[in-house]
């Protein structure tokens, strides 16, 4: 079915963010908004595969780049900008930003997804935005401080070596070199001191946020995943609202070679919850 895709440019109070806004050749029923995981963007990992499916039910999706994506790049100039540099606090304002670029356009309410770290932000969105009218969840990771004191299972971020960095990081900043990189053993490999400091201390509490969450609520993890640090079970119990939870078998965190499957599931499972046709 055609899907009508065109490049969009949001307005945030420092630099322009960009994105794809995908349409239904069609009718329009609704509408989602799709949140990015840390060092992705808008047109990589489910961004790029739920977009063709949910335009089939009628909904108008708008993938975007926060701030914070990739890890280092450069926009129109030579000057260093992405994950490297982000905050938790211009995340979740970027967030806020395109969906008042998607109410400007009649799109007012739409259904919230978020990947990883897209998905704990997506918990203090809808949280803040009660009206949504429902969430997808996919691999949303826990949050809160305890997110990155191991790497689990995967061995990402500090890699037990968070004490060391933590003071790495501390030192550069108060030397004034809060911006310089530093590396790291594990994803996402280079880091600001700035950024550093505050996401071990500042992404939203996923588990803490989940009794304020009344909307229905599908939440998705790969069985290759770590369970600990994406806990869509400890979420589902936790949550104020009707929660499913669907381990998907032989699926990472990306959902590689498994693309089709979980966009079917989460295509029916918006179908049953909105009430939509056209799957």
């Amino acid at each position: 079915m055609p899907v009508k895709t065109q490049l969009v440019t949001i307005q945030t109070d420092s630099i322009p963010i960009d994105g794809a806004l995908h349409e239904p050749d069609g009718e329009i029923k609704g509408s989602a908004l799709y949140f990015h995981g840390n060092t992705m963007n808008f047109y990589t990992g489910a961004a790029r595969f739920l977009p063709p499916v949910l335009t089939r039910l009628g909904l108008a999706v708008l993938a975007f780049n926060r701030r914070g994506h990739d890890i280092l790049t450069t926009r129109a100039s030579r000057a260093a900008e992405g994950g490297a540099f982000q905050t938790t606090a211009q995340a979740i304002a970027d967030n806020r930003f395109a969906a008042q670029w998607m109410a400007a356009r009649g799109f007012a309410n739409p259904v919230i997804m978020g990947h990883s770290n897209g998905g704990m932000l997506s918990t203090r969105h809808v949280a803040d935005h009660p009206n949504t009218p429902a969430l997808v969840l996919l691999s949303a990771g826990r949050g809160s401080a305890r997110q990155d004191t191991s790497g689990g299972s995967e061995r990402l971020f500090a890699d037990g070596k968070l004490d060391v960095l933590t003071q790495q990081a501390r030192d550069m900043v108060a030397a004034g070199r809060g911006r310089d990189l530093m590396f790291m053993p594990g994803w996402w490999y280079v880091i600001s001191a700035e950024s550093f400091l505050d996401r071990i201390v500042s992404v939203p509490d996923t588990i803490a946020l989940a009794p304020q969450i009344k909307c229905p609520v599908l939440a998705i993890r790969g069985d290759k995943e770590d369970r600990d640090r994406y806990p869509a079970e400890e979420f589902q119990a936790a949550c104020g609202g009707p929660c499913e939870v669907n381990i998907v078998a032989n699926c990472d965190h990306f959902y590689n070679d498994r693309e089709e499957h979980v966009a079917g599931i989460v295509a029916s499972w918006l179908a049953k919850t909105l009430k939509l046709q056209g799957l």
